[in-house]
């Protein structure tokens, strides 16, 4: 009789057919490093270009941010090429472009189909070794940036980690912003950014990643053809200085225009590639990854000190941090510390169970499985290992490391690094709180189209076999939302939902928590404008789970009371928290006013005064109405067999009790008006909206349309309002959208003096749409792009599940991404026009300013 397999060994094979898979690495004569790797399983390829440079390696430029300066200047214009010209391109050939700094890399990249893979390594190429830096977008650039600067200020969260790194680091580069100190950078010239350029981003500091269904050879010629020609050029080494050891605690604690207490303990620890590393990882995953951790259970679920609480491991280069976060009300701020520490003291002295140290390897192995579901994040994952750690195998040894640790190795890196004199506090509170210190071969393509089965009770199973990556996500979906919620009880579906994750009759909160991250799986709730429902991802094996978790949260919910005081207060300071960014302040402040009586005057998540509403009869009422079969939708993606999986699917459906939903209506009546909104922040917010289209509406697909009109770098709105007159760090449009009505609004970041030239700028534009001035190049980029970006949002079998899903839920075809190309086709120049004539008109907008 054959011995059983341990999960070990499981997951540790799982790894090894992942490893095996062909990496093609070579090196060009000028220097050039390059990593190919071919998959099939969709018709798309994500180039990128890691340039090995980061905002520690500014020399004497230290703090200046020239790194992220030259990020946003390298789509400004080529020696071939004028700025536009590039984000066009790309979106001409239904294409992705951005990039982004950090301490030690910038990375430049391009997703779109494959076919035109050549394409964006031309431009990658032309715009990392050939940029012109022009020196009037130079100086337009650096008033963009000024503001980006602000947002950073006006964000608490991005104040926080600031106040983190400067105190935890005294003489590494990491304690220098990554976008630069205010003053510093507006003291840049174009020189200073030309001569990092120059020394910087020459061939051999640059790293070409290729994954994706590409020609190989084709690709090969394509890279020698338009990088290899640069010549390679001088490098010389940056000196970045260790992190001196530190010998007692350090503290820092803000007093800022917040709602809540934002905290953090911050340890010092070595480098990725140290041996400790991977039991770090583990550490962090043990305290405080999932609602089973043990920092979770202890601090919020039992001592109902905080709201959230996490913990992680940040190890690049040669030191790090280990941090645990936390947020809290404002006066168990300093008792919450405390308590962590407290907490932390007893681990150390009883130590970790074996339970748990399996949890968080398989949580390791699934996170390793899961950065690999899209070809941008595969991408990502090889630059990491060449350019971070200089290994693009480096995984393999990091897991035969962690393979390998024990319950007494996790205790013995706790004993060693966290330790009260590595210690760092810090913390952001209101100001009237009391501050305390205290060769190349890809597996077989996958199908995309659901096989749908409807069960006589009404209840739909969508079934989606992918053998592709050993990944397995189940969706179940419901119609809800605030068009179904009594009007007192606004975001009662989302409270419900958040209830339904956790206590059953068979399994405590914390019981559910530990059985999905035993298996490295996850498990959670979901709610919007129109739906709610549960999710559960899993590796295959360990499918009855997930479907037993989600069957036990709709069957058999506890709904207890002292679970929804814990769920309440936690929604209740997310929205205290979503007051501290300025942008989200006046979204919610823009719905009430655009929406009025409709419920979408409150976002789906709920108000105060409807949030201390609830009551536990509330929420067993609406579940008994809404978990109904014919009002269910189980989606299922992946790794799975469905003649032995579909049985236990249909079984659990139909034990749902039958019923249906009438789709709820609601009149939209807009009451159009200019409304301004004081905050005391650094920038100003411009909203204007229209009433839009549902769903269901016919000229849904337009919508969808004008929307990628009026956004992205190559709009003709961004171009003029950021591009040309530097107006605002950010302008685009967005919706909120119904099954029978929405609404479809512009918004932008400015600076308080300028908001009325962006309102002129955003008026000028509607104009130039309704007059029917938008060319048919322009129209074919925004329908190249809506194209692309659908099969770039179907890669994964979460997106895959949760878009059928709620395709059947709202009653349109579930696999509607078949006919998504002809009706974007379908969208005309006139019926672009017509939109903007019938939705934009100023006798129905309604216009906030948000400004200090």
């Amino acid at each position: 009789m054959p011995k059983p397999t341990s999960v070990r060994s499981r997951d540790l094979a799982l790894l090894e057919n992942l490893w095996r898979e062909a990496i093609e690495r070579y090196t060009l004569p000028n220097g050039l490093t390059v990593l190919l790797k071919r998959d099939t399983a969709a018709p798309v390829s994500s180039v990128q270009v890691w340039v090995k440079t980061g905002s520690i390696h500014e020399g004497g430029a230290l703090g200046a941010g020239l790194s992220h300066y030259l990020e946003h200047m390298l789509f400004k214009g080529t020696e071939r090429r004028a700025g536009r010209e590039i984000s066009a391109t790309v979106q001409a050939h239904g294409g992705y472009i951005n990039a982004y700094t950090t301490f030690d890399r910038t990375v430049y990249y391009i997703d779109l189909p494959a076919a035109h893979t050549a394409v964006a390594l031309d431009l990658l190429a032309d715009a990392t070794l050939h940029s012109t830096l022009p020196a009037a977008e130079v100086a337009k650039e650096k008033e963009v940036i000024l503001r980006e600067i602000d947002m950073c200020l006006d964000d608490p969260d991005q104040r926080l980690a600031q106040a983190l790194f400067e105190t935890a680091f005294r003489t590494h580069p990491y304690r220098q912003p990554i976008i630069g100190h205010r003053d510093v950078f507006a003291a840049c010239t174009r020189d200073d950014l030309l001569a990092y350029y120059r020394a910087r981003y020459v061939p051999n500091n640059l790293v070409v990643v290729i994954v994706g269904d590409f020609d190989p050879a084709a690709t090969r010629a394509a890279i020698a053809e338009h990088f290899g020609k640069s010549p390679r050029g001088r490098l010389a080494p940056v000196l970045v200085p260790d992190e001196s050891a530190q010998l007692s605690r350090r503290d820092m604690h803000l007093a800022e225009d917040v709602q809540v207490s934002r905290a953090g303990l911050g340890w010092q620890i070595p480098g990725l590639t140290h041996p400790d590393a991977p039991a770090l990882d583990l550490l962090s995953m043990v305290l405080g990854h999932g609602d089973s951790s043990l920092l979770w259970q202890s601090i919020r679920e039992k001592a109902r000190l905080v709201h959230t609480i996490d913990a992680m491991s940040w190890s690049p280069g040669t030191s790090g941090l280990f941090y645990i976060s936390y947020l809290a009300d404002p006066d168990k701020r300093v008792a919450a510390e405390a308590a962590i520490r407290r907490e932390l003291d007893r681990i150390a002295q009883k130590g970790i169970s074996p339970k748990m140290l399996a949890k968080a390897v398989r949580q390791a192995v699934t996170s390793e499985i899961n950065m690999r579901k899209t070809m941008s994040g595969q991408a990502s994952r090889l630059g990491s290992g060449e350019v971070v750690v200089g290994d693009i195998n480096y995984t393999r040894t990091y897991f035969e490391r962690l393979f390998a640790l024990t319950p007494a190795a996790l205790q013995r890196v706790m004993r060693t690094y966290l330790v009260p004199e590595r210690l760092t506090v810090v913390s952001s509170n209101p100001k009237d709180s009391v501050v305390a210190a205290g060769g190349l071969v890809a597996g077989p393509a996958a199908a995309l189209d659901f096989e749908e089965i409807d069960l006589p009770n009404g209840a739909k199973l969508l079934l989606q076999p992918n053998k592709q990556l050993p990944n397995l996500h189940l969706r179940l979906a419901f119609a809800g939302g605030p068009m179904i919620e009594p009007a007192g009880c606004r975001g009662l579906t989302a409270l419900m939902a958040a209830l339904l994750a956790k206590d059953t009759t068979r399994r405590s909160a914390e019981e559910v928590a530990r059985a999905i991250e035993e298996v490295g799986g996850s498990f959670g709730e979901f709610s919007g404008n129109n739906s709610f429902g549960l999710a559960a991802e899993v590796l295959p094996g360990d499918a009855s789970l997930a479907l037993e978790l989600i069957a036990d949260a709709v069957l058999r919910p506890a709904f207890k009371p002292a679970r929804l005081e814990v769920e309440r207060e936690s929604a209740l300071a997310a929205l205290k928290e979503s007051l501290d960014d300025v942008v989200t302040v006046g979204r919610k402040k823009m719905r009430e006013k655009f929406f009025g009586a409709h419920p979408f005057a409150i976002e789906s998540g709920g108000d105060e005064a409807g949030l201390k509403a609830m009551q536990i009869a509330d929420l067993r009422a609406l579940h008994a109405r809404l978990a109904v079969a014919g009002n269910a939708v189980l989606a299922v993606a992946g790794d799975f067999d469905a003649k032995a999986f579909g049985p236990k699917l249909k079984a659990f459906l139909g034990q749902l009790p039958k019923g249906a939903v009438p789709r709820a209506k609601a009149p939209l009546k807009v009451k159009a008006g200019d409304f301004t909104e004081i905050q005391p922040r650094q920038q100003a917010i411009v909203f204007q909206a229209f009433p839009g289209p549902g769903l269901l509406a016919p000229d849904y697909t337009v919508s969808e349309v004008m929307d990628e009109l009026f956004s992205g770098m190559s709009s003709h709105l961004f171009e003029r309002v950021r591009e040309q007159k530097s107006l605002a760090y950010f302008v685009r449009s967005s919706r909120i959208v119904g099954l029978g009505s929405g609404m479809f609004y512009f918004y932008a970041g400015t600076s308080p003096q300028r908001y009325e030239e962006v309102i002129a700028e955003l008026n000028l534009e509607i104009a130039r749409v309704q007059a029917g001035k938008v060319g048919a190049e322009e129209l074919h980029r925004c329908q190249v792009r809506l194209k692309a970006g659908k099969r770039m949002s179907l890669q994964t079998n979460s997106a895959r599940a949760m878009q059928a899903g709620l395709n059947a839920v709202y009653g349109l075809p579930v696999n509607d991404w078949r006919t998504y190309d002809a009706r974007v086709d379908a969208v005309s120049l006139d019926a672009v026009r017509a939109f903007a004539v019938k939705y934009f008109q100023a006798a129905q907008r309604v216009q906030l300013v948000v400004k200090p």
